[in-house]
């Protein structure tokens, strides 16, 4: 039991794993450096491949829940009796749910999210999963990332589908976010990462017109890895700087790390440079312990954050916004039971969220009757690829075989 229920919440090493809390201290994926071959911009990155700069009418954004969220307190089956048998302390009161059909209601903390549910922008695919269960928290992204199972190439989704369009810019791909891209723009396609706006530089070139003009002398023409790399980099810079002079509407986010990264997601589609694919990270869904109830713990804390920061996002868009659609998920779902510390342990099915453009709202999947058991799974009945293929199939020309290699494609039907 908690210690107390109206204090501060815990911090994330007392919530989670230990797996997940030493990926959170180094860094998602910081291990993908010495895979490929980056380039600092300032404190952007760039990958190495040669590209030349294009304009895009669709814009995915993925949204990547790290630590495994709780679909089934998010989205909650409250026409199930076992969900309320098996969570005797931490179930979500059905009087209390948002968007009721029936069957399935949302968190109240989403409220932030009723707009774009009502103006049918908003799904929710529920019992959605890898093929075959893993409760690792690394080995679990990398293949969901990869999309590729049985494949040994460290090959990202997102980086076949980029792989697809006519050109190759690194503007894009892009991760909004430190260090390297993670697993899913990983691959031969250029693509960048950024923390923020201002990071997309190169080094020293306040120093004035000389420097820049030095770097020329020095790459152009080049024949080698490194000089192609420093020539795109160049490139990539100046295509960014619609960007720069977009502006920055950070003061109408809440103050939250994904609101200011979404924020900077925002912005960079208004600049309007070619950027078809933009991820980022929302962490500390790893709640082992104190996952709590409506009036304390953590899953209020990021289900608020969640909904206000999509919600924030949407409003930010102005006249790009037909063109985004944002899709969220992550590695594996919890387990149906709680357990004794007020939390729940790593399980296996769990919901996926898509909101924006081409988007027809409504619950989606097929869900499967729960087991009150302790170490009962919510079942996957929909592989999360077919979710992501809906997506890729309705808002861009690609070929879903060379996205999602081997996958027996199965519609899910909500997407225009």
């Amino acid at each position: 039991m908690p210690t107390t229920r109206g204090g501060a919440p815990p911090t994330p090493d007392q919530q989670c794993c230990a797996e997940y809390a030493r990926m959170s201290r180094r860094g998602f994926l910081g291990g993908a450096m010495a895979a490929g071959s980056v380039l600092s911009l300032g404190s952007a990155v760039l990958t190495a491949s040669p590209a030349m700069a294009d304009s895009a009418d669709s814009v995915l954004v993925v949204l990547s829940m790290r630590g495994a969220a709780d679909g089934l307190s998010l989205a909650v089956p409250y026409a199930d009796p076992v969900y309320y048998q098996a969570r005797p302390h931490i179930a979500i009161p059905s009087d209390q749910l948002l968007a009721k059909n029936g069957f399935f209601g949302l968190h109240p903390r989403l409220a932030a999210l009723m707009p774009l549910w009502n103006a049918g922008e908003m799904a929710v695919v529920h019992a959605c999963g890898l093929p075959v269960a893993n409760r690792s928290h690394f080995d679990a992204m990398e293949q969901l990332e990869d999309a590729d199972p049985g494949s040994e190439a460290r090959l990202g989704w997102l980086n076949r589908l980029l792989g697809t369009t006519a050109a190759a810019s690194p503007l894009e791909g892009f991760y909004v976010g430190g260090g390297v891209v993670p697993t899913a723009l990983f691959g031969p396609e250029p693509t960048m990462a950024a923390g923020d706006v201002d990071a997309v530089t190169i080094a020293g070139d306040d120093w004035g017109p000389g420097r820049r003009a030095s770097l020329h002398t020095l790459w152009d023409g080049g024949t080698t890895p490194l000089s192609s790399a420093m020539q795109i980099t160049t490139e990539a810079v100046d295509d960014f700087a619609p960007v720069h002079e977009a502006a920055d509407n950070t003061g109408g986010y809440p103050d939250t790390d994904l609101a200011r990264g979404l924020a900077v997601a925002a912005r960079m589609i208004r600049g309007d440079v070619g950027i078809r694919v933009l991820t980022l990270d929302q962490g500390d869904w790893d709640m082992h312990t104190n996952l709590g109830t409506l009036g304390w713990g953590g899953m209020i804390r990021n289900a608020e954050d969640f909904a206000d920061a999509i919600s924030a996002f949407f409003a930010d868009l102005g006249d790009q916004r037909p063109k985004v659609t944002l899709v969220a998920l992550s590695e594996f779902g919890r387990r149906i039971a709680e357990n004794a510390n007020y939390g729940l342990d790593h399980g296996y099915g769990n919901a996926m969220w898509a909101f924006g453009a081409g988007v027809k709202g409504g619950y989606y999947g097929s869900f499967p009757t729960l087991q009150n058991t302790l170490d009962a799974d919510l079942l996957v009945t929909t592989d999360y690829r077919n979710v992501l293929a809906d997506v890729v199939e309705s808002r861009f020309a690609a070929s879903i075989p060379a996205v999602f290699p081997g996958l027996s494609r199965q519609t899910v039907g909500f997407m225009l």
